[in-house]
């Protein structure tokens, strides 16, 4: 598969009971083909631990970035089975998070803010076009489903003469019970 994948990964997945991977990341299996299908980000990927495949399935390219493959199988060994709690927190609130999110692990939240900066309806168009979820935060906001037990919230404060313009991410309080900091990141 990939370099970033070890493949102990998927002899882990291999071996797991796909019932219970299942009820836990909400997924589900395919016994035919031995294989998981998760929505991540809208789009469905097909996950077959015994070839070591993780492919996007539909029209669009079937390549994933070594990272998305990373996060997807991650997933699928470690989440749990815990309702979203609906209480958002930033990356810094989350155990050693002030210091692993710094530095070369700062969340480039400026991509969005330069990019949106003076544009709140451009903003608010691309989250829709996303299929984001309006929030009453900052300026404008929008919450995501990631995959179905891991939701996060784009937040954009519009610059004006005083302020430049802020960008946030923020996390549903049980992103801690799913992944670790380097895979948050």
């Amino acid at each position: 598969m990939t370099s970033l994948i070890d493949t102990s990964y998927f002899r882990e997945l291999a071996n797991s009971d796909p019932e219970s991977v299942c009820r836990r990341a909400l997924c589900q299996y395919d016994y035919d083909t031995d294989s998981y299908m998760l929505s991540v980000w809208g789009e469905d990927y097909l996950v077959n631990p015994l070839s070591q495949i993780i492919k996007r399935l539909g029209l669009r390219s079937a390549y994933i970035d070594d990272l998305l493959g990373l996060f997807i199988i991650y997933y699928l060994l470690n989440c749990k089975k815990v309702e979203i709690e609906n209480d958002w927190i930033s990356e810094k609130d989350i155990l050693g998070g002030v210091t692993f999110f710094r530095g070369p692990h700062a969340i480039p939240t400026t991509l969005i803010s330069n990019k949106y900066s003076g544009m709140i309806d451009e903003f608010n168009q691309r989250c829709q076009l996303l299929n984001g979820h309006p929030l009453d935060m900052a300026d404008s906001a929008c919450s995501f489903s990631i995959t179905s037990r891991i939701p996060v919230a784009v937040l954009l404060w519009d610059g004006d003469d005083d302020f430049p313009a802020e960008a946030k991410i923020l996390f549903d309080r049980t992103i801690t019970e799913h992944l670790t900091l380097d895979i948050v990141y």
